[in-house]
């Protein structure tokens, strides 16, 4: 059981961010940050494209195996470079201010957006399982943003239990998910074979299905936001980033094997809610609402967990002179509560216009950038800074971090082809960020010079 914090000291480390998590925050913020919407919607589409059991799951795994390796490597900075900020703060050091700038505030939009988007969705599952809250999605996901800014306010200790609270409820609930899966239905009849793609075809279907995968799978980057933060970071950020990602990959196919048993692949080929139909094979009728409550509770851990990131990434960038000074303001209780308004203040306007789902169509692209610059920065790092100490080295290095560094290279060029009007539209926004970035450079430096 997870004890609430107690209240911080008045005078002790105002100011400052407090070094207080430990490994159980790390899994939590992992697990919070990477399983929702996602594992239940996703594998009917994947099961339409690849209609084989083998690989059906080989894509499953291939995504798995990406994450680990990405993790792997941005463990050694982690380690290495202990500031709260999450790859800005990599990017920045091995590249300079320019690509971290970048990096930053695409990185801080996005997170806004995915705080908005997965609370409106939290809005309409809600006003099916309260008739109260019908038709009040947009006000029920505002609150909800409002709600965990106001726990966050009080401090990191507030926010550290809350996620490991709601993050531990989550894995509760996809366990007894998958067991029900397993122990309350027969194993599915025979299905109607559906014919797999073959030569480009497959190709293309592969290809299609682990963009989909790896967008599962992301935010196994969550502990690196709070670098700062935690007690042990040589050996804390590397022991949460493998166990919380083994877990992940763990729960994604126990999910899809519950799944394949109840449904089948042709049963679960092309369903847009695979989850909710496996569920009524349970459950009956009310297994609408049992997934929903699922969902209820996997997003309330997500939407803790994005807005606790996107408050560290503008105190990091303010901290170098990116942003104005006030924004690296940090409460008694360790929470940057400049940035924390900033944030949720995003948020509640992307919910209030609905316009969630174009700024993050749009910041696709940066998605996949980041990744690339911060595998980059690995191996700039390796060269640049060979004697700096490194609490942990990746393993396997320049290998395993070469083939991610590949793979997000490859997932960038499939995100053009996939997306061209997004892609090229973000390639302007970049064109453009440069005079932005020098005129907000003059901006903070003729103020600190007044």
């Amino acid at each position: 059981m997870v004890a609430l914090p107690e209240a911080v000291p008045a005078g002790r480390r105002q100011g400052r961010l407090l070094r207080v998590l430990g490994v159980a925050f790390g899994l939590a913020i992992i697990i919070g940050n990477s399983i929702g919407v996602g594992i239940l919607r996703t594998p009917g589409d994947i099961a339409a494209r690849l209609p084989s059991e083998p690989l059906f799951l080989g894509v499953w795994i291939a995504g798995g195996i990406y994450a680990l390796l990405g993790a792997l490597s941005l463990a050694e900075l982690g380690a290495m470079i202990p500031r709260s900020g999450g790859q800005y703060v990599f990017v920045r050091r091995a590249l300079g201010e320019y690509p971290g700038f970048v990096v930053g505030w695409s990185d801080w939009i996005s997170t806004c957006g995915s705080t908005a988007a997965v609370s409106i969705v939290l809005g309409e599952y809600s006003g099916v399982l309260f008739p109260a809250l019908a038709g009040r999605e947009t006000a029920t996901a505002v609150a909800a943003v409002l709600a965990f800014a106001g726990i966050q306010w009080r401090g990191i200790k507030w926010g550290d239990s809350v996620q490991q609270i709601t993050s531990l409820a989550k894995t509760l609930g996809f366990g007894a998910l998958i067991l029900a899966c397993f122990l309350l239905v027969g194993a599915h009849g025979p299905s109607v074979p559906v014919p797999t793609p073959a030569g480009a075809a497959l190709f293309a279907a592969v290809t299609v299905s682990l963009q989909g995968v790896i967008y599962t799978y992301d935010g196994w980057n969550g502990i690196f936001y709070f670098s700062e933060e935690v007690r042990d970071p040589g050996r804390d950020i590397v022991r949460s980033t493998i166990v919380g990602v083994l877990m992940v990959i763990t729960i994604y196919l126990l999910v899809n094997l519950a799944f394949l048993h109840v449904l089948s692949i042709g049963g679960m080929a092309g369903e847009p809610f695979v989850a909710g139909t496996a569920a009524k094979a349970i459950f009956g009728l009310r297994g609408d609402t049992v997934i929903r409550g699922l969902m209820v509770v996997s997003i309330l851990s997500t939407i803790n967990a994005l807005q606790l990131m996107a408050s560290r990434i503008p105190l990091a960038m303010s901290r170098d002179r990116l942003l104005p000074a006030r924004v690296a303001t940090v409460s008694e209780g360790g929470a940057p509560r400049v940035a924390l308004l900033a944030g949720t203040a995003v948020a509640v306007l992307l919910l209030l216009t609905g316009t969630f789902n174009q700024v993050l169509a749009l910041l696709a692209f940066y998605f996949v950038l980041n990744y690339l610059l911060s595998f980059t920065s690995i191996f700039v790092l390796r060269l640049r800074e060979p004697d700096t100490e490194r609490p942990y080295r990746v393993w396997g290095f320049p290998w395993t971090t070469g083939i991610a560094l590949l793979g997000s290279v490859g997932f960038l060029i499939a995100n053009v082809a996939g997306d061209t009007r997004n892609s090229v539209r973000s390639l302007v926004i970049l064109a453009l960020s440069f005079p932005v970035f020098l005129a907000v450079q003059r901006a903070i430096k003729a103020k600190a010079a007044r």
